[in-house]
Order: C-alpha cells, then sequence, then structure tokens
C-alpha cells in the first residue's frame, strides 16, 4: 500500500491553522472525518489522546506521527499537515512541530497499521524530506513529493 493511498490529496492542509497539539488533533481529525464520514469523530480524538498521554508521537526533529487504531474506521487513513509558525507539541527534542502526519487505522488491522509507520519512517530518513515538504504551497504538491519520495526510497 502506498503512502499515496494513505494521505489522499483531500487530507492534506498545507497551511495548518493550529498552534497546539488538542487543535491540531482537532483539525486533523475534522478533514479525515470529512474523508471518512463513518469514523466516529470522539474516539478517534480519544484515542490519540489516549496514546499521547503514554508517550509523545513528536519522534523527530520538527515531526509528529501521532496514530491511533480505532472501531469505527474499516480502512487506514491519513492526513497530512504543515505548520508555518510551529507547533508546541511536548516532542522529545523539546522543538516545535511543523510536519504532522496523523494516522487513523481500523482496530485490530495492527499490521497494517506497522506497514505505514514503516513506509513513512523510510521516507523521512530522506536527507532533507523534512525541509523539502515544508517548502510544498499546496495539497497536490505534497502528494507529489511524498510519492516522488516513497518511489525514490523503493528503488
Amino acid at each position: 500500500m502506498s503512502l499515496e493511498a494513505i494521505f489522499p490529496k483531500e487530507t492534506i492542509i498545507a497551511r495548518l491553522e493550529s498552534t497546539e497539539k488538542d487543535e491540531l488533533f482537532e483539525e486533523l481529525v475534522e478533514i479525515i472525518h470529512t474523508a471518512v464520514p463513518q469514523m466516529n469523530r470522539k474516539e478517534a480524538l480519544d484515542s490519540l489522546t489516549e496514546r499521547e498521554s503514554k508517550m509523545t508521537t513528536g519522534i523527530m526533529h520538527n515531526v509528529a506521527i501521532p496514530h491511533a487504531l480505532i472501531p469505527s474506521m474499516d480502512k487506514t487513513i491519513g492526513a497530512i499537515g504543515i505548520s508555518e509558525q510551529g507547533i508546541d507539541y511536548d516532542s522529545l527534542d523539546k522543538a516545535p512541530v511543523y510536519l504532522v502526519f496523523m494516522i487513523i487505522g481500523a482496530q485490530g488491522e495492527t499490521e497494517q497499521h506497522i506497514q505505514v509507520l514503516k513506509e513513512l519512517a523510510g521516507v523521512l530518513q530522506i536527507p532533507g524530506f523534512v525541509d523539502r515538504m515544508r517548502q510544498c504551497k499546496t495539497p497536490s504538491e505534497i502528494s507529489n513529493f511524498l510519492r516522488n519520495s516513497e518511489e525514490s526510497v523503493s528503488e
């Protein structure tokens, strides 16, 4: 499964409005809900918040990957958000987050969830990936950049 399929253009926000983690979760969950109306927003927010309380998903410099598996989903879908001003995320390195990949999957689909995280980790290891993605200005640019980056990793 490609990252482009997990993060469709409709769930990409090139300029996030959020400045705090709670607002960010609501903003990205809302865009996922628009794409997948059967997803229970409260269930997703509660699950993301619970996961975050165990350990931050602000895992590398300027990047966060909040993720959850919930009963109301029947597939895995994600949202990408780019923040110009940065989000206070309580990251491991205490730096603000500028690039967020949120992943919501179906409860019981742990293997697929792990596969998506693995694919994402592969592109995040590309030198300059984060800086170049932050320069993208539209959902189409972000989607194309992600697809090209994933293809370069799999070659």
